[in-house]
């Protein structure tokens, strides 16, 4: 049976929102929605003060420890940090790409998430993905955590 056979017995659901109050509800959401005319990137722009939406330490020693690797996409709002592929003239049938995503507005340990991924050149030449060792995850998550630590600590002592 196709999906065209699931349409004739649906049920049909009133456009009312009296009568329906899934309806009642979608159109109170989609009435919040049309009064914000300024998408939350605009409006990050138009208030120059606004604050990052995750632990600024996180993010300076995110960005600290990483700088040596190709940036590919940024969000400090968000919290995520991914890096493009990038391989070292000693190894140059490898290379690695690295994700951090940043999960609290705290220093903290478990505020911190880093993905790291692995690819090597294969008898045809291309790309293929391989395995990490997990603890390279760990080492760079230390890595940040302690670089971390340390801009926290210049910016007490700096007060």
């Amino acid at each position: 049976m196709g999906l065209g056979g699931c349409a004739s017995r649906a049920k049909k659901v009133s456009k009312d929102p009296a009568k329906d109050p899934a309806v009642a509800s979608a159109s109170v959401k989609s009435k919040k929605k049309s009064n914000s005319n300024i998408s939350p990137a605009r409006a990050r722009r138009a208030n120059p003060t606004a604050q990052i939406g995750v632990n600024a330490f996180l993010w300076r020693a995110t960005l600290d420890t990483l700088d040596f690797l190709p940036l590919l996409d940024s969000d400090p709002f968000g919290g995520t940090y991914v890096t493009d592929w990038h391989s070292v003239a000693e190894k140059p049938d490898e290379r690695f790409k690295v994700q951090v995503y940043i999960l609290d507005t705290r220093l903290r340990a478990d505020g911190l998430s880093v993905q790291v991924f692995r690819q090597t050149k294969d008898a045809s030449g291309g790309w293929v993905d391989a395995s990490v060792d997990p603890d390279t995850s760990i080492q760079i998550e230390n890595a940040i955590l302690t670089r971390a630590r340390q801009l926290r600590i210049a910016q007490l002592e700096s007060k």
